[in-house]
């Protein structure tokens, strides 16, 4: 039997590129011997004190609300209520167009199985000091100046190699996937790698 590697993905729920690389690596758990660990950023840590539109700062203060719900979850249920939870909020965020607030909080803790009271962590600042040692430990290897997603993929010598990406819509599904993390393999194992990228010239599609 093959060994199975892992792959950690830290994640801002509000972030649609993120949602897609999540859901491409879950289609990756399907054809290749990999696992999925998934960890919380926050757009909002990453851009505090940054000279931003005021539109994009009102979604930063939104964004607090999501990724402290999901701190609370993983204090209170561990790591795999992390993955549930995410998927219950990427799904009414992204695929539901739902508003960030109270009653999304509730309903995708309750579609996860999880104690819809979590939901008032999302206005619990003291929540903010593990969320950043989590924000930290995604970013750290792969520098301040990328965004979500970030993932941390098997490397020489067993270490992993941290990355910003890939930024990919639609998520490929099927051997389209594993195909993909093949690719991802190889460039992580390739020493001095650093970029490759192109200008995006396409929305976010969820299908």
């Amino acid at each position: 039997m093959n060994e199975r590697a892992s792959v950690d993905m830290w994640f801002d729920p509000i972030c649609p590129w993120a949602w897609l690389t999540s859901r491409w690596l879950l289609e990756v758990e399907r054809v290749r011997a990999v696992d999925v660990r998934f960890h919380v950023m926050s757009l909002s840590v990453l851009n505090e004190g940054r000279d931003l539109p005021e539109e994009y700062q009102e979604i930063m203060r939104a964004g607090w609300g999501p990724v402290r719900v999901c701190i609370a979850a993983q204090q209170r249920y561990g790591p795999d209520a992390v993955r549930a939870l995410y998927t219950a909020l990427g799904t009414r965020i992204h695929l539901g167009r739902e508003q960030l607030g109270p009653e999304l909080y509730v309903a995708a803790l309750t579609d996860a199985g999880l104690d819809p009271d979590l939901a008032a962590a999302a206005g619990d600042a003291g929540l903010d000091t593990p969320l950043r040692a989590s924000h930290e430990a995604g970013m750290r290897p792969v520098g301040t100046d990328v965004g979500t997603p970030v993932i941390h993929a098997p490397g020489p010598d067993g270490r992993q190699v941290a990355f910003f990406g890939p930024v990919v819509t639609p998520a490929p599904k099927g051997e389209a996937a594993g195909r993909l993390w093949d690719g991802v393999l190889l460039v992580a194992g390739t020493p001095g790698f650093f970029e490759l990228k192109r200008s995006r010239d396409l929305d976010p599609i969820f299908d």
